[in-house]
């Protein structure tokens, strides 16, 4: 394991980590020369010029208007809409550089320039579209740093909820839930999982590998992640890797629905495997 790897597992194994720096290491894989300390040094300074503007008793409202207006106004921070699936897109260095991210990058940045000021924001894993919340004392303000910090209402979001869970409509109750706050694990895992679908997609399957890698330290108990690092791994001809994953998955999952598939496949390459002795 290699030091940016090692220092990766420590930190997830926190229960509360710095989001930058995470999601920094993550970039490691494929900037290895990347300097963290300059990156947060930028979020730093983001927040600095936006602290220097607001009175000492500000209003939550204040400090979001504020950091709206520095981000997306005069930095001009915005959603990549033109290249929705370029990589770069989930790597923070490239996000602070390019100033152009999907939903959950420009909200990563949007939660660690915002609590540099004061700002106890949220991540929300809303389903399709990663957004950040703040509670105020009379309800919640959800707003959607891929679009310049818009707030969006209540009625939005139900429209949207629908949308991305169709063709199951969602109880009125429901949207509650989906606004529950994610914790650090679960954005990094949601950083993670974006990249190996493209990586995956792309046929990129050293990469999708490195990811999965990571992904298994953030999430060590996921059956799924690993099964699916032990099909890439035979992708690769990786055949023993490959066997020990498949294996340790149908250990733990025996009922699963592919469980057949995946013993047909372990029964193939342990054949593959044999043939190279």
């Amino acid at each position: 394991m290699t030091a940016h790897l090692e220092r990766f597992a420590e930190l997830v194994t926190r229960e509360q980590f710095s989001l930058a720096e995470a999601c920094l290491l993550i970039a490691q894989d494929e900037y290895p020369a990347l300097d963290v300390a300059a990156c947060i040094a930028k979020l730093d300074a983001m927040a600095a010029t936006v602290r220097g503007r607001l009175a000492e008793d500000a209003f939550p409202e204040q400090k979001v208007a504020a950091l709206n207006f520095h981000l997306f106004n005069e930095l001009r921070f915005s959603g990549n809409t033109d290249a929705y699936y370029d990589p770069r897109n989930s790597y923070l260095n490239e996000v602070l550089e390019r100033r152009t991210g999907i939903p959950i990058t420009l909200s990563i940045v949007y939660l660690e320039v915002g609590r540099r000021i004061g700002l106890r924001l949220q991540g929300v894993s809303f389903p399709g579209h990663f957004l950040v919340k703040l509670r105020l004392k009379k309800g919640e303000l959800v707003l959607d740093p891929f679009t310049g910090g818009e707030p969006r209402s209540e009625s939005d979001l139900r429209s949207r909820l629908e949308q991305a869970l169709a063709p199951q409509r969602p109880r009125e109750a429901d949207l509650d839930r989906y606004l529950a706050p994610a914790t650090p694990r679960d954005i990094v895992a949601r950083v993670l999982r974006n990249l190996k679908g493209i990586y995956t997609k792309d046929g990129k399957l050293e990469q999708a590998l490195a990811v999965m890698q990571r992904l298994l330290l953030v999430l060590p108990e996921s059956a799924e992640e690993l099964r699916d690092r032990g099909l890439i791994y035979a992708q690769l001809e990786c055949f023993r890797p490959a066997v020990a994953d498949l294996q340790s998955y149908l250990r733990r999952s025996p009922e699963a629905a592919d469980a057949s598939d995946i013993h047909a496949k372990v029964v193939e390459l342990r054949d593959a495997a044999s043939r190279l002795q």
